[in-house]
């Protein structure tokens, strides 16, 4: 194993987060849920609706069952409502095509609703303990120090893969563990603002430090002030909606005090093409959903 990869793991063995999705046994519709909730999401966030989530829903099947506006009203303030829409559509999904049973093969999980590239090789490491490269904003991070002896990381590339998979163990088992270890390393010590170098397992391994820390730019995309936003006023109206589901509103009691009217009508027009709500003759609901895929599955 490269000295890197032995240490990062070694490290990892002795410091590792306690986090429910890393506990034996668990199946990898719960990893599933996990990195769909983990988007742009803290982890002590996520925990307890993760936990809910599973109570409620234990299987694909289970959440296919159920319409999209219960998975949209169970999401909660988790941010991100899209989210539940495309988990809600990947149950069916996996429901439908491979019998309840979320698939292994990356371009399985790829085909799936709401599943991009790092999310299909998490899970199919994480959960099936698949040999490849899992590369996200952490690690691209790492690489960029580590490696590269840059502050942070440049916009996402293929390179990224491809340097992770040059630092891979062959070992399936050992591969997957460098993956979490180099994940974990960018999440608790080699984070973006004030990363803990004294602290770090394998700083003397790290071009950046060895060059000085420089300052070699920030080209990362900056997220919009959530206060007076669109996205503020996307929940206020996502938030009355759960609060009087089943029941719907009449257009005008969404988020009826916001000031900017036009503002508000276009988060709602946005909240209907992303199919989050439903709107007609004037009266707003969560979305009853189309037919079921396991329906449609199942018909002659």
């Amino acid at each position: 194993m490269d000295p890197l990869a032995s240490d990062l793991t070694a490290w990892f063995r002795e410091n590792a987060r306690d986090l429910p999705w890393r506990e034996p046994g668990i199946g990898a519709w719960a990893v599933l849920v996990s990195e769909f909730m983990l988007q742009q999401t803290p982890v002590n966030r996520v925990i307890p609706h993760w936990e809910s989530w599973l109570r409620r829903w234990p299987t694909p099947a289970s959440l296919a069952s159920d319409p999209p506006a219960e998975a949209v009203s169970q999401w909660a303030n988790l941010g991100y409502p899209r989210r539940a829409l495309w988990l809600h559509r990947a149950a069916e999904e996996i429901t439908a095509r491979h019998g309840g049973v979320v698939p292994r093969r990356v371009d399985d999980l790829l085909a799936l609703t709401g599943i991009g590239d790092y999310t299909a090789r998490a899970v199919a490491v994480f959960a099936y303990g698949e040999r490849h490269p899992v590369v996200d904003t952490n690690i691209r991070r790492v690489l960029a120090r580590i490696i590269d002896g840059k502050s942070q990381p440049g916009a996402p590339s293929r390179r990224d893969l491809d340097a992770m998979a040059a630092l891979l163990p062959e070992d399936r088992a050992d591969a997957a563990l460098f993956n979490a270890a180099t994940m974990e390393l960018g999440a608790t010590i080699c984070t973006a603002r004030k990363p803990r170098c004294d602290a770090c397992p394998v700083a003397k391994r790290c071009a950046w430090r060895a060059a000085g820390f420089p300052d070699t730019g920030d080209r990362r995309p900056r997220q919009a002030t959530y206060e007076g936003s669109d996205r503020q006023v996307r929940g206020l109206v996502l938030r009355g909606l759960r609060e009087a589901a089943p029941a719907p509103l009449p257009a005008q009691a969404l988020a009826p005090d916001w000031p900017d009217q036009m503002q508000r009508d276009r988060a709602i027009d946005s909240l209907i093409a992303d199919g989050l709500i439903e709107l007609e003759d004037g009266i707003a609901c969560l979305p009853r959903g189309r037919r079921s895929l396991v329906e449609v599955s199942a018909a002659p």
